[in-house]
């Protein structure tokens, strides 16, 4: 299909001998938003070590627009992995420079901007994030919400294809976790961009996920793709069902 920007074909993750999932096929396609989740332990984080490249597989492929990840040359690895921009699960940013430091560290390590231009690319990058006016604030000078976005525009810094954000919401309040959901919906709409999230919080993959994987850690495999609404309410695995409606058990219809 031409809308077909990640495939992911019969992947096996793997420690040594320990296989942590086999079989993983699934597509996603180019502008939504794609949830990875499961319980705990089931290798949603190292899936998405795997889909950009600091984890090779013990079998299967990933490919980017119909082009193989894993047996491209180093070369052409390195030029698929400047379409990559990600948010590790903590931010990840260095706490001894300002926000527009952190967030033009990418742009002074892999482009030839001149320093007027790398200010005036990094406040736009912190705008969009809801950040305008932070750019000379340290990490510890912010909240825990204003960071994770931080570390959202430092990972939009070089215009990356492919948005990856690694349990985004963790150990936020819920007002800071719904801007967020905001953020990377206004990302997807107004940029168009593909997002792949790591998350197991349910409000977030109803309000931000067109489509999803469910990781099984029984099974280790995956138990079923598709919408996470569509899953939750008609998925015929019982597992996946009470998965996506947990908490919400005499509390009446899920978020919508």
């Amino acid at each position: 299909m031409e809308n077909e920007h990640i495939e992911v074909r019969d992947l096996t993750m793997a420690y040594g001998d320990f296989v942590l999932m086999r079989d993983l096929n699934f597509t996603i396609r180019k502008g939504e938003v794609f949830i990875i989740m499961g319980g705990s332990g089931c290798g949603k984080s190292t899936l998405m070590r795997h889909l950009i490249g600091l984890k090779d597989p013990a079998a299967g492929d990933i490919y980017y627009n119909g082009e193989s990840f894993i047996s491209a040359s180093a070369d052409q690895r390195e030029l698929m992995l400047r379409r990559f921009g990600v948010m590790y699960q903590s931010g990840a940013l260095w706490s001894s420079l300002t926000l527009a430091e952190n967030v033009g560290l990418p742009l002074v390590q892999f482009s030839s901007f001149s320093k007027r231009q790398i200010r005036s690319i990094v406040s736009y990058k912190l705008s969009i994030v809801g950040l305008a006016g932070f750019e000379e604030f340290y990490p510890a000078e912010i909240s825990g919400g204003m960071a994770k976005r931080a570390g959202v525009a430092r990972a939009l810094a070089l215009d990356p294809e492919v948005l990856y954000l690694d349990e985004p919401s963790a150990g936020l309040d819920p007002l800071s976790a719904r801007r967020l959901d905001d953020t990377i919906l206004e990302l997807r709409n107004s940029l168009g961009m593909t997002i792949v999230v790591v998350t197991h919080e349910l409000e977030s993959i109803f309000q931000i996920g067109d489509n999803s994987v469910f990781l099984d850690v029984d099974t280790r495999t995956q138990a079923a793709t598709g919408n996470p609404r569509e899953l939750r309410d008609s998925c015929p695995d019982e597992k996946i069902r009470n998965f996506l409606s947990r908490g919400e058990l005499g509390a009446g219809k899920p978020p919508e």
